[in-house]
């Protein structure tokens, strides 16, 4: 029998507006919490992002608020302002009554904005801990009536420092109330809060496999001897050309320079970090939404909640702290049975990490050579003799006979064919190779070694490839485990 949400105890309106927005079969988490949570039990629910937290506690929550009743009844805490904003937005997805209203509050928006908009009536707040704490202690947020509390992604709530927030917000609700935590990982910590503040809740959990998500193509290149990582990442981008990238680096000062850098080079790329205002965070995403920019450079923390349809490359310029922060950053590119890149920038002495990457996924990343001037101008001749297909059969060409007929009298035809040519290789020559022409060949660097304890996870019949090869690689997609 096919799993259904109406299965699972959602009404017939609602699994017909669902139906409508091409929502019909419920993933592992929603089959798992729905029921739960339709039930009225509390719920602690593991799972990775991605796999349909929201609707898991969104849809039960709509299934039973009272339209009739303007006052505050569920609470949804995020640790960020665009999860905040990327919750709101689901919720509204999911609903199909007008008489609903939904409300995010976040830092960085207008405080006087949010009070008027409580005033005329919301039954759903999403927001961060922070402005939660500042309405409550103004009397302009009530919880008084609240039914439901959800504590999304938990854990980064906690790494973020909001314990004592949350502890706070959670000791103002009313006791009878139903409450939920999602999480990616379930810490001590987490499991210690829904013991002191959930009533006899049900564990619900989504076994993800270690290995990064299906048809994901992982590569990582080890920086050269005596090159920088910026040095590095050029020519990557030069032949891997992504149509859309998120970029992560460390700290907001590493995503202003490369930022600037890749600038400077030619590309289309702008930075999102903490210091940007909320407004300009809203700007740039829907620019980059709509590919008027195409790349980003992030800080992982300002990137949560950060999610565009059709990401083609993820690229970690510096590797996460964490194995698991690497699974999460690869997995917004490869989703909906697209293929999706992951480039690893590894310093040699990050290499442990990338050996630590390797054991949490068990499976080995391909080693990439860092192009060579000859493979990436071969790349640019390529694409500029594609251009040449496309012109060659457009209306517009016969324009610029007359040109080659008058020049004609003075050269050959393939001679002004290929002057012509080089005019436009010249518009389309990387900027960077522009600005170092000396730019010479990196050297070889020497392989990653695993000792025997990592053998049960990898191919012993496969070696890994140098940077120093010169045989160009095959990425394989990532199979599903």
């Amino acid at each position: 029998m096919t799993l259904s949400f109406h299965s699972l105890g959602l009404s017939e309106a609602r699994v017909r507006h669902l139906e409508k927005a091409e929502f019909t079969t419920p993933t592992a988490i929603q089959a798992q919490a729905i029921p739960h949570l339709l039930s009225g039990r509390d719920v602690v629910g593991q799972a990775q992002t991605g796999t349909g937290k929201t609707a898991a506690f969104s849809l039960p929550i709509l299934e039973r608020i009272d339209l009739k009743n303007n006052a505050v009844q569920a609470l949804i805490l995020t640790p960020t302002r665009e999860l905040a904003l990327q919750v709101y937005q689901s919720i509204r997805s999911f609903n199909h009554d007008k008489r609903l209203h939904v409300l995010p509050i976040y830092g960085g928006q207008s405080i006087d904005a949010q009070i008027k908009r409580l005033q005329r009536g919301v039954q759903v707040v999403v927001g961060t801990p922070g402005r939660v704490l500042d309405l409550l202690s103004r009397g302009d947020l009530s919880l008084k009536q609240l039914n439901w509390l959800v504590l999304d992604e938990a854990d980064e709530m906690l790494n973020m420092g909001f314990i004592q927030d949350v502890e706070r917000i959670l000791s103002q609700a009313p006791g009878e109330r139903q409450t939920a935590f999602f999480s990616a990982t379930m810490e001590p910590s987490i499991r210690e809060l829904a013991a002191k503040f959930l009533r006899s809740p049900v564990t619900v959990t989504v076994e993800q496999p270690k290995a990064a998500p299906a048809r994901i193509n992982q590569v990582a290149y080890i920086v050269p001897r005596g090159w920088t990582k910026a040095r590095s990442l050029q020519p990557i981008l030069e032949m891997e050309d992504p149509e859309s990238a998120l970029i992560f680096v460390r700290t907001r000062k590493s995503a202003a320079e490369l930022t600037r850098q890749l600038q400077a080079a030619g590309h289309s790329v702008d930075e999102y970090h903490g210091d940007l205002s909320q407004s300009q965070r809203e700007r740039l995403l829907l620019r980059f939404r709509q590919r008027q920019v195409r790349w980003v450079v992030a800080t992982d923390i300002a990137a949560r909640g950060l999610h565009v349809e059709d990401l083609t490359h993820v690229i970690n310029y510096d590797l996460p702290d964490s194995v698991e922060s690497y699974v999460h950053r690869i997995g917004r590119t490869g989703r909906a049975g697209k293929e999706g890149t992951a480039i690893s920038i590894v310093h040699p002495l990050d290499k442990r990490k990338l050996r630590d990457i390797e054991r949490h996924i068990r499976q080995k990343l391909e080693i990439g050579t860092i192009p060579t001037r000859a493979q990436i101008e071969a790349r640019h001749i390529d694409k500029l003799q594609e251009r040449l297909r496309e012109t060659l059969s457009s209306e517009r060409i016969a324009s610029f006979l007359p040109i080659v007929s008058q020049l004609s009298e003075e050269y050959e035809p393939h001679t002004i064919a290929a002057a012509a040519l080089q005019m436009a290789y010249d518009q389309i020559r990387p900027t960077w190779m522009r600005l170092e022409p000396n730019y010479d060949e990196p050297m070889a660097e020497e392989p990653i070694t695993h000792s025997r304890r990592d053998s049960n996870y990898r191919d012993r019949s496969s070696k890994p490839r140098t940077s120093g090869s010169k045989k160009p690689i095959k990425r394989k997609a990532v199979p599903q485990q």
